[in-house]
């Protein structure tokens, strides 16, 4: 009986070895023919030899394997070093076929041939040799940055932490600057690991059979007027009370629900405006003002809702809302909604998206838009439009395709169809008089063949607006004729910056590509460098083209070299074979690589860039910013469009997938670039935390962040460094916050050093930036997170929003004494 077994054991494992040397010899083969490593097709060949000296019962086979996994030894390490991460699945296969071969009942069943010692002797020293560099690798890092902020915080530069503006999170990104910086001191690097679950709320906005593909809870909350706003997927508004999250009102603006055309349905976030801040702007004299200074002056207050909240919808309106009370504001607009399909030829429910809270100042409400991506050439106008904050009248229009035309459109006149647009957070500085815009591209994202003329110098840029007029004021771009989707998704940070020669206005913007651009926030002119280089120019799609050259920031998360065939990863020499077969046989020439019919190109950075919407945080007392880059490269293959139309319509609901570009000759093939078994198919990390002295433009830090346990197959927490879609908060204590990886985690990081101090778990996925307020009536600093998960990214959907604390008898959250 133990004969027959081992018999039939043996047999297996040259079955094996013939399964592998045929996988590993046809696609190494494969693999040669595009140019790439013999590895592959050698190490076929030796598994087929394997496999018939274990079926002749041949000793020889342990001295061969002995040589194989050796050989694969110095192969790897000659390609990689001592990277644990990337030596693991070049090695792991064989190093367990290894295991196997010594076995008793494996080797007993080797009869025939050599001496049988010295086998087993050479294979042990191979797996030895194996094991001894395993170790090794395990304490190389070449991938983190370790290193310690300079300097100590500087007095005056940020709000009293006791006072109201720091106890509050008045807009998206904390304030209009959009620092997301939260002055409170409470929580501290010495005390965050003591942070608990303090409430959780449901907000019962669950996605329906109709929805699409690419829903997500994306808010961030607001905290002020002594409440907590936030917006659902469905655009669902619902005001909270700060310590207990009690919902106090609700209003449902009861979107369309079953329009098939939506690409997303998200919500960002809301707005808040109060009529005593533009009390005090007319105070002091700001030229901004659409409405009569007279018409607040007397008793602001007997106005309508005084406290407003203005919340977008996925139908293509903007609605405000009293924000004590959650009714219409009616007299705001048309019965309190603004329709943003006004002045557009183009009306098809779902193509027009404010996916994005509106920017407020004291007297302008700045509105833009997402529209579908790479649906049409005719898709609605990019206009940003900017409406009075008392009654919702139009004040000027800014259409990037028209951009000198800003007085309002009149009555029968249409913006012009397809013009670039702002999908993410703008940024304001009402001192300057300025609105700061990220612009997206004009779709179609990957053939700009029929692009306008005037609106060409828009795309991907940062514009700066007047805001009483909406002229341009300056603006700067940051990839010239962008067919690579590397639009502006963060909203950009306003902050002054220590320079030699004293303090600069800036602002920071975070771009897809990576590259950084800081730029002076007063006249548009870079404070760091990014000097124009030459990029590819052959074989670009037909009746496109491409810049000769575009600008690279000397402030960049771009890795420092192109990625090539040993960057490609697996868990297994098979997996990753066949990601290197996809690397050699797809065009890929660095970040501006164009996209190509046939093969098709690699993409990388991709569509979610190292920057996403998250965009960064600043401490601007410590000089710091703090990020979340992220690298993951994607597949594009331009379709020809005989081909794209029989296709039956393309991808519904999703970025992903066939897109069909109706205009263009060519549809475009976007996916992820994944092993067979779904993994990326460039090397981890995929994901880190990095930090920037703003002082001196260097990274200070960068670790690597996050693991598989939430988005493996099997459920191990492999500390990889996972991508995070969402961004972070940093804390007048010292403690940045992420939330947004692809595991379920809440973390809290030292900004000195990015040392990991904190993790809390959510209980979905939680792709949102979060945000802290201090309570008006305990004292306690609150750290809060959207965990409602991110319909394309996959992770588990929810409706959870969850704040976390310090336990009220920790020191420095105590309540505070009652009035």
């Amino acid at each position: 009986m133990k004969k027959s077994l081992a018999s039939g054991l043996r047999v297996a494992t040259g079955v094996v070895f013939v399964l592998l040397g045929l996988a590993s010899g046809i696609g190494g083969g494969i693999l040669a023919g595009y140019g790439g490593s013999l590895y592959y097709l050698i190490m076929g060949v030796a598994a087929l030899v394997c496999a018939v000296l274990i079926f002749a019962r041949r000793r020889e086979v342990l001295a061969l394997f002995a040589v194989m996994l050796a050989g694969s030894l110095i192969w790897s390490v000659c390609e990689v070093r001592l990277d644990w991460w990337q030596l693991l699945p070049r090695m792991d296969l064989w190093f367990a076929l290894g295991v196997w071969l010594l076995l008793p009942f494996i080797v007993g069943g080797l009869t025939r041939g050599a001496n049988l010692r010295a086998g087993r002797i050479g294979l042990a020293v191979a797996m030895v040799a194996t094991v001894a560099v395993g170790i090794a690798s395990a304490f190389t890092n070449y991938t983190d940055l370790s290193g310690v902020a300079a300097g100590e915080p500087m007095a005056g530069q940020a709000p009293d932490p006791a006072s109201q503006a720091a106890k509050d999170w008045r807009a998206y990104g904390s304030t209009g600057e959009g620092t997301r910086y939260a002055p409170a001191t409470q929580i501290t690097p010495g005390n965050v690991a003591n942070l608990k679950p303090a409430w959780t709320f449901h907000t019962g906005d669950f996605k329906g059979p109709d929805d699409p593909v690419e829903i997500a809870n994306e808010v961030t909350p607001l905290k002020v007027n002594g409440k907590l706003y936030i917006c659902t997927p469905h655009n669902i508004v619902i005001a909270l009370d700060p310590d207990t999250g009690k919902e106090l009102w609700r209003f449902d603006p009861k979107i369309n629900r079953d329009a098939s055309t939506y690409q997303h349905m998200i919500c960002r976030g809301v707005s808040y405006w109060d009529v005593h801040d533009q009390v005090a702007a007319n105070a002091a004299g700001d030229t901004t003002a659409p409405t009569t200074p007279a018409d607040v002056a007397g008793s602001p207050d007997s106005i309508e809702c005084p406290r407003r909240i203005f919340a977008p919808t996925m139908d293509a309106t903007m609605i405000a809302l009293n924000a004590d009370t959650g009714e219409l504001c009616k007299s705001f607009g048309e019965n309190g909604v603004i329709g943003l399909t006004h002045g557009m030829s183009m009306k098809k429910r779902g193509f027009l998206m404010p996916t994005s809270p509106p920017t407020v100042s004291a007297h302008v409400l700045v509105v833009a838009a997402s529209v579908t991506d790479n649906a049409s050439t005719n898709e609605p106008s990019g206009v940003i439009r900017g409406y009075d904050t008392i009654t919702g009248k139009l004040v000027w229009n800014w259409d990037a395709s028209r951009p000198d035309e800003t007085t309002p459109l009149p009555e029968g006149q249409t913006y012009v169809p397809n013009s670039p647009n702002s999908w993410g957070v703008s940024s304001v500085d009402e001192k300057l008089g300025m609105v700061y815009i990220p612009m997206g591209n004009e779709t179609p994202d990957t053939w700009g063949g029929k692009r306008n003329p005037y609106g060409e110098k828009y795309n991907s840029a940062i514009v700066a607006l007047d805001l009483a007029t909406g002229k341009v004021r300056w603006v700067y771009q940051t990839v010239h004729h962008d067919i690579w989707d590397m639009d502006i998704g963060g909203q950009p940070s306003l902050v002054d910056i220590d320079t030699p020669n004293g303090k600069v206005p800036s602002v920071v913007a975070t771009t897809k590509r990576g590259d950084i651009y800081v730029i002076d926030r007063r006249d548009g002119k870079l404070v760091v460098p990014a000097p124009e280089r030459p990029v590819p120019q052959d074989n670009v799609a037909a009746g496109d083209h491409v810049s000769p050259t575009q600008p690279f920031s000397a402030l960049t998360f771009l890795p420092d070299r192109n990625i090539t065939e040993a960057d490609m990863w697996g868990t297994n020499p098979i997996d990753q074979m066949m990601c290197r077969i996809t690397f050699k046989s797809r065009r890929y020439e660095g970040p501006f690589t164009p996209q190509t019919a046939g093969r098709g190109a690699i993409i990388s950075p991709g569509p979610l860039g190292i920057f996403e919407w998250g965009g960064a945080t600043i401490d601007p007392v410590r000089q710091l910013m703090i990020l979340n880059p992220d690298y993951m490269g994607f597949l594009e293959r331009l379709v020809p469009r005989a081909e794209a139309d029989a296709e039956a319509g393309g991808t519904k609901g999703n970025e992903m997938g066939l897109q069909m570009q109706t205009g263009a000759p060519f549809a475009v093939e976007i996916k992820a670039f994944l092993s067979p078994l779904g993994f990326p198919c460039q090397a981890p990390p995929w994901g880190y935390v990095a930090a920037v002295d703003l002082r001196t433009m260097k990274k200070v830090w960068m670790h690597k962040n996050g693991t598989t346990r939430d988005s493996a197959p099997v459920p191990i927490a492999l500390p990889l460094g996972v991508p995070s879609l969402g961004g972070m908060v940093t804390t007048g204590g010292g403690v940045a916050f992420l939330g947004s990886t692809l595991d379920y985690y809440l973390r809290a990081f030292d900004v000195r050093d990015g040392k990991l101090l904190w993790e809390g778990r959510l209980p979905f996925g939680g792709q949102a930036t979060p945000m802290s307020y201090v309570s008006d009536t305990t004292g306690r600093q609150y750290v809060v997170v959207m965990a409602g998960g991110h319909g394309s990214l996959g992770t588990k959907m929810g409706d959870t929003l969850v704040a976390f604390a310090l336990p009220e008898n920790t020191a420095g959250a105590k309540p505070a004494p009652s009035k």
